[in-house]
């Protein structure tokens, strides 16, 4: 794979994803945050609010 993506995890810095990227050989080249929405029941309705993000980098095979 020339391409991955990679999650900040919960209990992880950015920095740690990063490092974590390249022990496996990946070098980012994208950072995305994606929205997180739950469903809340509202007056019997159910709606859907943003709760947080997450974000991914998209990392790029280092060529050796």
């Amino acid at each position: 794979m020339s391409k991955k993506k990679f999650e900040v995890y919960e209990n992880e810095t950015i920095n740690d994803c990063l490092e974590r990227m390249q022990a496996e050989g990946y070098k980012p080249v994208k950072r995305m945050e994606v929205p997180v929405f739950s469903e809340q029941m509202v007056n019997g309705k159910i709606e859907i609010e943003p709760t947080g993000r997450k974000i991914v980098f998209e990392g790029k095979l280092i060529s050796k």
